[in-house]
C-alpha cells in the first residue's frame, strides 16, 4: 500500500509538468538540499513553492570517502524517484539532454570541477553550483576559465547571503563587520572553511562587499577567528564555532551599531528565487568575481593558519 501511495504521488507530480515549465536537473543526490529544492519547485502545496520550475532528472554521484555522502546518496535518490517521480539518469550527459538548467548539488566540493566539465561538455546550459563551489582556489579558477571558454554561465552562493541577517543589516556606513556561524570541517577538503564556514564567510561578503587584500587566522579548539583587511581600510571578521554554533552578525556603522537577533530567518527559497531568475535571464545574482574572491579569502586564511596566524595577501 505504501509503495502504491508513493507511485501515485510520483505520477501526480510528473504529470504536473507543463510545456512552459523550466526543467532542471540535479547532479549529486548526497545532500538534503536535493529533497528541499525538489519540494520547493515540485510541490504546489508547499508554503515555499516557486512555480514555473520542475526538477525532472537527477544523477546520483557520491563520494565513498565522505561518510555524509555514502550514507545518504542512495536514500535520497530513492526518495527523489519514488516520491517525486524524478528520473535517475545513468550519467551526466543523459541528464543534461533532458533539462534546461543544472544544479550541481554534490556535497563533495572536490567533485564539482569534474562534474562541471561533464555538464559543459554535454551542452550550454546555465549552472548553479551549490556550496562549496570547490575544495581549492585552483579548482574555482578552473571552473571560471572553462565556463568562459565554453560560453556557459554559472553562479554559486550560500543561502545565508539572502538571510535576514545579510539583507536587513547591510549599511553603506559599515566600517567593520563581524559574522559568526558553524565551522565543522571535512578532512578531504584543503580549504576547511569551504566545507561549512562558507556560510558566515558569505554573510561577511554580503555585508561588506569585495575588496579584501590581506587575511589572518587564529585557530582554537572551539573555533577560529579570521580577520580580513579591505583595501579601503575596513575590516571584516568571521568567527567559526566548532563543531556547531548559531549564526549572527554585528555591523559597526559610524555612531550606529547593528546586532542580529537569534530569531532572524534564513532558508532556501530566497536563494532559489534568485537562481531561477538567473536561469531565466542570464543575470548573475552574485558576480563570478566576488565568488572567486571569497575563495581567495578562504585560501589566504588557510595559509595563515598553516603559518601560525601570520597575515597573508590574497593570491
Amino acid at each position: 500500500m505504501r509503495l502504491m501511495k508513493h507511485s501515485l504521488i510520483a505520477l501526480a507530480f510528473a504529470g504536473a509538468l507543463s510545456a512552459a515549465d523550466l526543467k532542471v536537473g540535479l547532479v549529486g543526490t548526497d545532500t538534503s538540499h536535493v529533497i528541499a529544492f525538489t519540494k520547493t519547485f515540485n510541490d504546489p502545496s508547499s508554503a515555499d513553492h516557486i512555480p514555473g520550475v520542475k526538477v525532472v532528472a537527477a544523477f546520483k554521484g557520491g563520494s565513498p570517502d565522505i561518510e555524509s555522502s555514502r550514507s545518504r546518496v542512495d536514500n535520497y535518490a530513492k526518495d527523489l524517484s519514488e516520491k517525486w517521480g524524478i528520473e535517475i539518469c545513468p550519467d551526466i550527459a543523459t541528464l543534461v539532454g533532458k533539462v534546461d538548467a543544472v544544479f550541481i548539488e554534490a556535497v563533495d566540493g572536490r567533485k564539482h570541477l569534474p562534474y562541471f566539465k561533464e555538464v559543459i561538455k554535454a551542452g550550454k546550459k546555465p549552472v548553479f553550483i551549490d556550496k562549496p563551489l570547490a575544495s581549492t582556489l585552483e579548482d574555482t579558477r578552473e571552473i571560471a576559465r572553462l565556463a568562459k571558454q565554453a560560453g556557459v554561465k554559472w553562479t554559486s552562493a550560500s543561502s545565508l547571503r539572502w538571510s535576514e541577517i545579510a539583507t536587513t543589516m547591510k549599511s553603506p556606513d559599515a566600517k567593520a563587520v563581524i559574522t559568526w556561524g558553524p565551522g565543522p570541517e571535512e578532512k578531504t577538503h584543503y580549504l576547511d572553511l569551504s566545507w561549512y564556514a562558507i556560510h558566515p564567510v558569505e554573510m561577511l561578503f554580503a555585508l561588506m562587499g569585495p575588496g579584501v587584500v590581506e587575511v589572518s587566522r587564529t585557530a582554537a579548539p572551539d573555533g577560529d577567528v579570521v580577520v580580513g583587511k579591505w583595501k579601503d581600510g575596513r575590516t571584516g571578521t568571521v568567527r567559526t564555532g566548532k563543531p556547531y554554533s548559531d549564526y549572527g552578525a554585528i555591523v559597526f556603522a559610524g555612531k550606529k551599531t547593528l546586532q542580529s537577533h537569534p530569531k532572524m530567518k534564513a532558508g532556501y527559497p530566497p536563494m532559489l528565487r534568485e537562481v531561477v531568475k538567473f536561469f531565466q535571464t542570464g543575470v548573475l545574482p552574485v558576480s563570478n568575481e566576488e565568488t572567486l574572491e571569497i575563495f581567495a579569502f578562504m585560501d589566504a586564511a588557510q595559509k595563515s593558519k598553516e603559518q601560525g596566524g601570520k597575515p597573508v595577501k590574497l593570491r
